[in-house]
């Protein structure tokens, strides 16, 4: 029993199951972060003056910096694997001894091991049923890092909690996020605003309840084909990231009514937009666009569009048709004139 009870807690199912998801989006980032290192390499420009071998040892230093980062991010969730395999090869021997020394008084029956005296007890045999959930009591101020997003991820999912609340709570070197993410299928609101994620994971397409989601203040460069699948979805806030485009599938979102895309890197929107004919508010300010697509003419609900801070030369025609518009500005753009059918616009404020 001394030898048995020496051990380290056993983690518990949730945090083997973070554990093994962590392990697996770290791969898949570090794959990532690896192919884009060598895609650069390979279509790299000689610099003049610069010796090849010292491009060469500048690219070993930038990948062995992302094996680094993810031996970090791996090295909790590998502990925890390895703790919950040596638990099941205890596991496995105690029920085999069971089996050597059953009888009608195993409580006395013991065995002498390595110099300690183990029991053979059920007790001792801890069922995958009963172990002890993490510990919900930390600090709610504390950065959370890879390993505790996917036990908390894998803990709101078995509750089916309809809300989680990640606003700045992710530890800054999480730039993915982990794939078990599209477990929340009962989660109707989620907000990751303020974080540093890079990238969305295309398991982000299991999120089929969700009707608000938060993005804003992050570093991501582009959506996955997976979001257009969040046809539920009633408000998105993407503001203050490094988009510069929105995949085919983004006219998918129907239901959509507040969309923010201001604060990003869009010289242009997707003709899709004009699919989004729930849409009731629409903001794109601070922006390079040049122009709106002329399918902006169908979001017929639209009651708010904010076109301030890009480079717009002139509004488009189509623009007459959104005769429930109430609010529209265009501040510091190069707009010389409107068009005729801004007369159509009659409920503008």
């Amino acid at each position: 029993m001394r030898l048995y009870k020496s051990l380290p807690p056993r983690p518990s199912i949730e945090e083997v199951e973070a554990a093994k998801t962590v392990l697996q989006t770290a791969e898949n980032e570090e794959k990532t972060k690896l192919e884009a290192i060598s895609k650069d390499q390979y279509h790299h420009q000689p610099l003049e003056g610069v010796p090849d071998e010292l491009l060469s040892i500048l690219q070993q230093v930038r990948k062995t910096m992302v094996w680094f980062q993810s031996h970090e991010q791996k090295k909790e969730a590998l502990y925890l694997v390895e703790v919950d395999d040596m638990f099941e090869t205890f596991d496995g021997l105690i029920q085999r001894a069971s089996l050597l020394v059953s009888g009608d008084n195993l409580e006395e029956k013991l065995w002498e091991f390595d110099g300690e005296t183990v029991i053979n007890d059920d007790s001792l045999v801890t069922s995958s049923s009963t172990k002890a959930s993490c510990n919900s009591g930390e600090d709610s101020s504390e950065k959370l890092n890879l390993m505790k997003t996917t036990t908390l991820i894998e803990n709101t999912a078995k509750m089916g909690a309809i809300v989680l609340d990640l606003k700045a709570k992710l530890m800054d070197q999480i730039e993915w996020l982990p794939v078990s993410i599209g477990k929340l299928n009962s989660v109707t609101e989620l907000d990751l605003s303020k974080n540093r994620i890079m990238a969305l994971p295309p398991s982000i397409d299991g999120l089929q309840a969700l009707t608000k989601l938060d993005l804003h203040s992050n570093q991501l460069i582009n959506l996955p084909d997976g979001i257009g699948e969040l046809v539920n979805l009633l408000e998105l806030d993407l503001h203050a990231n490094r988009l510069s485009s929105l995949p085919a599938s983004f006219g998918n979102l129907k239901n959509l009514m507040n969309l923010d895309l201001s604060s990003n890197n869009f010289t242009h929107l997707p003709d899709t937009i004009g699919n989004l004919t729930s849409l009731k508010r629409l903001i794109v300010e601070t922006n390079e666009l040049e122009e709106l697509p002329y399918t902006t003419g169908n979001c017929s609900s639209l009651l708010v569009l904010r076109l301030d801070f890009n480079r717009i030369k002139a509004l488009l025609e189509e623009i007459g048709k959104l005769e429930c518009l109430e609010i529209l500005t265009a501040h510091y753009n190069r707009i010389k004139g409107l068009p005729t059918t801004m007369g159509n616009l009659s409920n503008l404020k």
